[in-house]
């Protein structure tokens, strides 16, 4: 089985990227709010890289973004990481993240993370199991799809 190709993401990538992005998003309900401009989301405004994620068999398989922590300069935030369902337990994931964190600690930056505090949520076994330590939970700026608070657990790479 092919290995995933990592590459940084290019301004041609982003239609890919929705397409997969929706993907996810009707499989897993990720992003919680689909966004009116699902490739703006995927371009925050401290947007510091991106890269995505290719198999041979499948084309676009995998995306993840670098953004910077407002007031913390020796922060980058690890986002918007997804795996299309057609390619996962293909180390697509791990390949990304692993990508993410290696430029951030080359640049100086300390990764961070945060996902939605969901009971058996797949993405905070995947950072847990990857060495991402739990620091604590926060209530976002933003609702869920129902109007209700979301909360977010926040998690730092274990050095």
């Amino acid at each position: 089985m092919a290995q995933p190709v990592i590459r940084e993401r290019t301004a041609n990538d982003l239609p890919g990227c929705v397409e997969g992005l929706r993907a996810v998003h009707v499989a897993d309900g990720y992003p919680l709010n689909w966004p009116s401009d699902p490739a703006g989301w995927l371009s925050p405004e401290l947007l510091v890289r991106a890269w995505i994620a290719s198999l041979p068999e499948i084309g676009p398989a995998g995306h993840v973004a670098l953004q910077g922590v407002p007031g913390s300069p020796e922060l980058v935030e690890v986002s918007r990481l997804f795996v299309v369902p057609t390619a996962r337990r293909r180390g697509v994931a791990e390949a990304l993240v692993r990508q993410a964190t290696e430029w951030s600690r080359a640049a100086g930056l300390q990764p961070v993370l945060n996902v939605v505090d969901e009971a058996r949520s797949a993405a905070m076994s995947f950072y847990e199991a990857s060495g991402w330590l739990y620091t604590h939970t926060t209530t976002a700026d933003w609702k869920g799809h129902d109007g209700s608070p979301v909360r977010l657990r926040h998690y730092r790479l274990s050095s």
